[in-house]
Parts: C-alpha cells; structure tokens; sequence
C-alpha cells in the first residue's frame, strides 16, 4: 500500500472510527448511571469527547499493525473500558445485562445511520467517492463493533450478558473466564476462529437486517417520485 493509499484510508476510516468507539464507550457509562452506578460518570468517562476513550496502543498502534501486517485483512483493535461497578447497580445481575448491551446497540444504531446517510446521497446523485466511502466505512466498523463485542467471552460485552443470564451458581463459574478472556479471544482472533465461526455469519445477518430496516426508505422514494 504507497503512502497516498495510506493516507485516503486513514481519513475515510477516522471520523466513523472515533465515532464507534466513543459513542460505544460513553453508551456503557450512560447505562451505568441510569441503573444507578455513577463510577464512569465520577470520573469523566460518560462523554463524547474521543481523547477520554482512545488507548494508544489499543486504539492507535495494534490497528494500524495488524493492518499492514495482513495488507488489510485483518483489523482488531480496542479502546479504554468506562469503569463500571456491577455491585453498585440496583439489581446487579440484571442490570449488568443492559449496560453491557448498551454499547453495541449504539453500534448498531451508526450502522443503520450511516446507511441511511448512504442511501440519501445515493438518491440525490452524490458521486463524491469520498463521503460514499466513509458511508460504507461506517457502516462497516459499527458491524464490526456490534457483533465482535457481542462474541460471548468476557470481559467483551457478550460475555457480560452471558453472565448476567445464567443462574447465579453457572455465573460464577464462567466470569471466572475473566482473567484469561481476553487473551483467549486474541487467539481465536489470530487463528481465524472468531472470524469464520462467529464475525461472518453474524455479520451478514447484520447487514440483511440494516437492509430491512432501511427499506422503508427506498419505498418512500418511489412514491414520492
């Protein structure tokens, strides 16, 4: 990849890229507060300013290696978790669930925002390649997003659910996974396991439900013209 190529990805990717991770993260401590943990929000951490949620080598340097190593095939990359003491909410086991939720479902939502916004340039003839392929880059890291997230493995936010959902005694035992979570998941990741049994298929099914959900859309159109 020349250095041109380089600098047109970085800047199609930058905007929905900041936008994810920040609205996830700040979505994670809205929910905290809501069901009645304050910690993200005592601390900063419940806002839309990017700079609170970015981690260098997180957010910033694994991506871009992974990228170039893999000549872009592979994009992994993480942000700094909103603090969230879980024995603080009302009804920890519960609510743990909807604060763990709360993240990728943002996601989901910027999917289904960039691709309306997709759509609406599309129909007004917009043919600048630039803002298409931000549209599509939008929509693709929020896909991305929703379901890695989702992978039901703690400390990622489909784990948490997991452990909200199973009875107390079966709870325990999984989220002591914890510890070890996310060097598991690294290595499903490197071996290609989490991309072909899990990012595939649920990410198609995805996209096929953004595509349902936007087709009211395409059906106003055609009556309107």
């Amino acid at each position: 990849m020349d250095t041109n190529e380089l600098i047109q990805t970085v800047l199609i990717f930058a905007l929905p890229v900041l936008f994810a991770i920040t609205l996830h993260e700040a979505a994670h401590g809205y929910a905290a507060k809501f069901f009645g943990d304050d910690t993200a929000w005592v601390q900063g951490r419940v806002t839309l300013n990017p700079m609170n949620h970015i981690d260098l080598i997180g957010t910033l340097v694994m991506p871009l290696l992974l990228y170039f190593a893999t000549s872009g095939s592979m994009l992994f990359g993480y942000a700094k978790p909103v603090p969230v003491r879980f024995g603080n909410l009302r009804h920890p086991k519960q609510d743990m669930v909807w604060v763990a939720l709360a993240g990728p479902a943002v996601n989901f939502f910027q999917a289904l925002l960039w691709g309306a916004l997709l759509f609406t340039l599309g129909n007004f003839h917009v043919q600048e390649r630039f803002f298409l392929s931000m549209c599509q880059a939008g929509i693709l890291v929020n896909v991305v997003m929703f379901v890695f997230n989702l992978f039901p493995i703690p400390p990622l936010d489909g784990g948490r659910i997991v452990v909200g959902l199973l009875p107390w005694k079966a709870a325990m035992a999984f989220s002591r996974i914890e510890p070890y979570g996310f060097f598991l998941v690294m290595f499903l990741v490197m071996i290609g396991a989490i991309n072909k049994i899990w990012m595939q298929p649920l990410m198609n099914v995805s996209y096929q439900m953004i595509a349902w959900l936007l087709s009211p859309l395409d059906l106003m159109v055609h009556i309107s013209v």
